[in-house]
């Protein structure tokens, strides 16, 4: 069953990549989440480089909380990282994952704090 679950996520991921597309002007904004965990970069698909990268593992702030907390402390991380690389506007890619909890907590309070998309 849960390769089942995993060859889903991937199918939805590629139907999602085919659309989303980071430039230099307005790169890509990835979201991982594992079990413990949540990650996100920022990446220019042109040059095939990640501009900024934030998560929570061994952040202060995200470690006596839970995982939806430790997700929008993860979006106000990756917003001020995205300031200081130059990067106001983004194209969100959920990789996959379904628009509700850690991510939309992610993706919430990256807009909160400056970034657009």
């Amino acid at each position: 069953m849960a390769l089942d679950k995993i060859k889903r996520r991937i199918k939805i991921k590629r139907r999602i990549r085919k659309k989303v597309f980071g430039t230099a002007s307005i790169p890509r904004l990835t979201v991982f989440r594992s079990n413990k965990q949540i990650y996100a970069q920022i990446v220019d698909d042109n040059k095939g480089i990640t501009l900024a990268s934030a998560s929570s593992y061994k952040q202060k702030e995200a470690e006596k909380v839970n995982k939806v907390t430790q997700a929008s402390v993860v979006g106000k991380l990756i917003a001020e990282k995205a300031k200081t690389v130059g990067v106001e506007a983004v194209v969100f890619d959920r990789n996959g994952y379904l628009y509700h909890g850690r991510v939309k907590s992610l993706a919430e309070a990256a807009r909160e704090n400056g970034l657009k998309f």
